[in-house]
């Protein structure tokens, strides 16, 4: 599948308002038609109207702007970070298809005063909870991918998380995921050391829930995975309590 037609096939809500405003610039900066079979952005709408659910491209570009703003968060673009966004959508899409997303993020990373509030409001209202928890989660790890997440990328991811409806405590759930410190666990499960080990068990039913893979299962296979990671560290936080607590 050549570039234009990826295009055309992946996305969904995406191709309107201010997010689709950003992608036709970065398609403006590739040398290549959107004919050659793609659809049409009369096509693109019409297809949105009839399956109002996220699509698998409309969440790739969301990340796909998003990491972009983060990056830049420091003043600086280091190649660490660049590199982790190609090798993780390399590993969830394959090479072909992350060879088309960095192509449009390199240029989607080209843009300035991208609107942080504006984009984020279009996923808020067009994205499912469980995805934008998702969302966050990636922009951790392209922070973190130089090896320390910065005040000023945790200030921005914060300001993201806000405006796409993210709870405070979701925010710090996910957080504590890529820091090491002594009561991690307890951020992660959304309590404090008070709880009693009932409340324990009743946190880790409710945050497995909440990441459940399934959560997610509308964007794909590709997603599932990514969001199997979060639930892995839910279990991992809860076994650290039950072994620190001596509780079954």
């Amino acid at each position: 599948m050549n570039f234009s037609k990826w295009i055309g096939a992946a996305l969904g809500w995406s191709f309107g308002g201010p997010i689709g405003a950003i992608i036709g610039l970065a398609l403006g900066g590739i040398v290549d038609s959107m004919g050659n079979g793609s659809e049409t952005h009369q096509d693109t709408q019409q297809r949105y109207r009839q399956r109002p659910v996220t699509q698998p491209g409309d969440f790739e570009v969301s990340l796909l702007i998003l990491a972009s703003i983060v990056i830049k968060a420091d003043g600086k673009q280091d190649q660490r970070e660049l590199d982790y966004v190609r090798t993780h959508f390399a590993n969830m899409y394959g090479k072909e298809r992350a060879n088309h997303a960095f192509r449009l993020f390199k240029e989607i990373n080209k843009q300035k005063n991208i609107s942080t509030r504006q984009v984020c409001m279009q996923i808020r209202q067009m994205m499912q909870h469980p995805s934008r928890l998702q969302l966050i989660h990636f922009l951790f790890g392209v922070a973190k991918a130089d090896g320390v997440v910065t005040e000023s990328e945790v200030s921005v991811i914060q300001t993201m998380a806000g405006y796409l409806g993210i709870s405070s405590y979701d925010f710090q759930s996910i957080k504590a995921m890529f820091y090491e410190s002594a009561d991690n666990a307890y951020k992660i499960l959304e309590i404090d050391k008070s709880a009693t080990n009932d409340d324990i068990k009743k946190a880790y039913r409710k945050m497995a829930k909440k990441y459940h893979p399934d959560r997610v299962i509308h964007l794909g296979e590709e997603h599932q995975k990514g969001a199997e990671e979060k639930f892995r560290q839910v279990q991992r936080a809860y076994e650290q309590l039950q072994k620190e607590r001596g509780f079954i």
